[in-house]
């Protein structure tokens, strides 16, 4: 009887080792898939297929940065990538904003090299924290029927966590979602490292 209840035990013991392990992977699992960005209680397209997220500390003042992502009419002075950039009204950037811009993106396997020209509208703006704005992509060729990009600034203690993240949607870029990814991650990259170098080198 006593050997069948170490037996019984030695057992038990790496099934609850076993058990332990699952919870914690799916503790760690979840601990490392963040929550979606949001922009006053609204975020990024949630059934979107495209999607990507970055982030970067940028050694700048707030104050800095939120002036340069802001100003959006002077984009092409810090991001070679926006070819024009203006506005379609007036005064501070703010939820009803609307701006009009214009970015080349290369051939893929099935969309040809064309220029995009995007109409984004600004639907949540907290100063100093975060940006939300949305609006169809158009060139010849290619079409991104929405895209949705919210943008987080948090002050730390070496500077401003800026964190982005952006979907598409559209049956066009859907057709090749790895690629279209891959573009869009691409671009976020080029666009925070734009940025950083923007803030850091500006005179505050």
């Amino acid at each position: 009887m006593a050997r069948k209840s170490r037996r019984t035990a030695l057992i038990a013991i790496p099934l609850a080792a076993a058990s332990l392990f699952g919870v914690l992977t799916t503790t760690s699992a979840q601990a490392a898939a963040p929550a979606p960005l949001t922009c006053r209680g609204q975020g990024v397209d949630a059934a979107a297929k495209i999607r990507y997220r970055t982030e970067a500390v940028i050694n700048a003042p707030m104050s800095t940065i939120w002036r340069l992502q802001t100003d959006v009419e002077h984009w092409p002075s810090w991001q070679p990538a926006v070819t024009s950039s203006e506005r379609l009204d007036h005064g501070p950037l703010r939820a009803g904003s609307r701006f009009r811009w214009t970015t080349p993106v290369p051939p893929t396997a099935t969309t040809p090299a064309t220029t995009l020209e995007i109409t984004s509208s600004v639907h949540q703006v907290r100063r100093d924290q975060c940006l939300r704005w949305s609006g169809p992509a158009i060139g010849e060729g290619l079409r991104i029927d929405n895209g949705v990009h919210v943008w987080n600034f948090q002050q730390v203690e070496d500077g401003v966590l800026v964190r982005t993240e952006e979907t598409w949607t559209g049956a066009q870029v859907e057709a090749d979602v790895p690629t279209s990814v891959a573009y869009l991650g691409q671009g976020l990259e080029k666009w925070l490292t734009d940025l950083k170098t923007a803030a850091e080198t500006s005179p505050c």
